[in-house]
């Protein structure tokens, strides 16, 4: 091989097979993996095709997060001639690739699109580097089934578990911060999970009061100012929410709590969002004013207020957004809140439906 590609790489063994490992600058990833335009089917590809609309998204992390970002390696199939000259601690060395070779990438497509999309807005990225794992290419149904085993069996993390760890999403911080400094809250809302088994010791998930929050932000800012408000809203909706603190006293179980009301269900903490967005809008309505009239409210599934509103006449629980604006205006009902123009509308034609 008189022109090569030369990469110093670690060599490792994988189901008997070597595999080499590689720090490659983002500059050299179009060189080594350049754009395939023609369209293929499906069974002739080694993997899926591009999903353009993901592109900007990993691209806007990459420019937004230059000193913090990080990648996991792409995965890549050597097909052309290579050999590996080993250094004397023998697992390190150079791989030499032949220049006529071509490099298929087997996981990686989408990282790789955006991390040349962000060199395009960003020429201070070319010479950061990413590791690329070079298996040898054995053929189309191996590739494809690489792909499949790479993917196959990653485990997606749960949103409630992302929201946990992220320190860039000010809105996370903040929904963590609130939660935290809530003794019901704290313990009763699982943090890792997005569902709850019926014997979960927990009765809420962080991802269910996240989504609530951003109802109740909108388009806003997640300032001081919101998260002073957060805090108030949230700690008057534990303090007069009459189910929950009968969970917390002990005098009904958490299993009964679950079946007999609605108060523990996502609908509800998102329909509490609404009600926060308005509050928050509307500082002349005083938190403390109206949010102890919760108190009043009949949470129990057989209440009249949620029938087909939240539950179908099968009794099963409805959870999807006109649930969540209904319910809301049950909620604003009670607390004395006036309906906005769609809350009315939406009223009107649920109580003509009913008739």
């Amino acid at each position: 091989m008189n022109y090569c590609y030369r990469f110093p790489v670690v060599k490792g063994i994988q189901a008997g097979r070597e595999y080499f490992i590689a720090m490659v600058p983002l500059n050299m990833l179009r060189k080594l993996f350049p754009d395939d335009e023609e369209y293929v089917l499906p069974e002739f590809r080694a993997q899926r095709k591009l999903n353009e609309a993901r592109i900007p998204e990993i691209k806007k992390y990459i420019i937004n997060n230059q000193e913090t970002y990080v990648f996991s390696a792409l995965a890549a199939s050597i097909d052309g001639k290579f050999k590996f000259i080993p250094s004397e601690q023998g697992e390190i060395g150079v791989l030499e690739v032949d220049m006529s070779a071509k490099f298929l990438i087997n996981d990686g497509q989408h990282r790789k699109a955006a991390i040349l999309a962000a060199i395009e807005e960003n020429h201070d990225l070319d010479n950061e580097t990413i590791s690329v794992v070079f298996y040898e290419d054995q053929g189309l149904a191996r590739s494809q089934q690489m792909f499949t085993d790479l993917n196959k069996h990653a485990v997606k993390t749960s949103n409630s578990i992302a929201e946990l760890y992220d320190s860039r999403d000010a809105l996370a911080v903040t929904t963590r911060k609130i939660i935290s400094e809530n003794e019901f809250l704290n313990e009763y809302v699982d943090k890792e999970k997005d569902y709850l088994g019926k014997y979960s010791s927990a009765l809420f998930t962080l991802n269910t009061f996240y989504t609530s929050n951003k109802r109740v932000l909108r388009r806003g800012v997640c300032d001081q100012q919101f998260e002073i408000f957060l805090k108030n809203f949230w700690g008057l909706i534990v303090a007069n929410m009459v189910p929950w603190n009968d969970v917390k006293n002990k005098e009904i179980s958490k299993k009964e709590l679950r079946e007999q009301y609605i108060a523990t269900q996502a609908v509800v903490i998102q329909a509490f969002g609404r009600v926060g967005a308005y509050l928050y809008e509307h500082p002349e309505y005083r938190l403390e004013k109206y949010l102890s009239k919760i108190s009043k409210i009949n949470w129990k599934r057989s209440s009249g207020d949620w029938k087909m509103r939240v539950i179908r006449s099968n009794g099963h629980m409805i959870n999807n957004g006109d649930a969540i604006l209904l319910a809301g205006n049950v909620i604003k009902n009670y607390l004395g809140l006036p309906l906005t123009e769609d809350e009315a509308t939406a009223e009107q034609k649920f109580t003509g439906n009913m008739l």
